[in-house]
């Protein structure tokens, strides 16, 4: 029961972020990291679209159960998950 509260708490986050964006970057300012390497293509108000898309994604997957299957996928190459020795 609390994944689905704590899914749900992230994708309303997460669509308010995407949704909010210009004001959010009126009121934290512009990001360096956004600016340069996504500078022509919106910069900071891409970066915080992408924040919240992700937001959204995580929350998804958390509200589903789907988290773990997610992060072993993720993370199968660091981990060596999959091979036999």
């Amino acid at each position: 029961m609390g994944h689905l509260f704590l899914g749900a708490i992230l994708m309303a986050v997460g669509i308010a972020i995407t949704i909010k964006s210009e004001a959010i970057l009126s009121f934290f300012g512009p990001i360096g990291f956004f600016e340069k390497y996504l500078g022509t293509e919106g910069g900071s108000r891409l970066g915080w679209k992408l924040i919240g898309i992700l937001f959204f994604f995580i929350g998804f997957l958390i509200m589903t159960g789907m988290i773990n299957g997610f992060m072993l996928w993720l993370l199968s190459p660091l981990l060596g998950a999959g091979h036999s020795i």
